[in-house]
């Protein structure tokens, strides 16, 4: 089983970022105010259960979902899509976050 994730993360660093919102076809100005977000994540680990809050100045952002599961995710509120996930361990983005508490 992975480690629990539970805590409060600040951001850190970001890679790939652009070409990933580019690939999804997020507009340049979605993708411009995106990528000067430097967002927190406030994590909720239990079990394969996982509550991600992403809290920034500009929206803020609430996924749930278990782990390894297929699943919707309704992004109507980012940008009007909406899109099926599942986690993975190797991401075409990286965005680094270190744990505060």
């Amino acid at each position: 089983m992975a480690p629990n994730l539970t805590g409060y993360y600040r951001f850190v660093s970001q890679k790939n970022l652009e070409d990933y919102l580019e690939a999804l076809n997020i507009s340049m100005a979605l993708r411009k105010i995106a990528l000067l977000l430097k967002p927190d994540k406030e994590i909720d680990h239990q079990g394969n259960r996982m509550t991600v809050k992403t809290l920034s100045t500009f929206r803020n952002y609430i996924l749930e979902f278990e782990v390894g599961v297929e699943f919707e995710e309704d992004l109507r509120i980012v940008d009007g899509r909406k899109c099926q996930e599942m986690t993975a361990r190797d991401a075409v983005c990286q965005q680094v976050f270190k744990k505060v508490k």
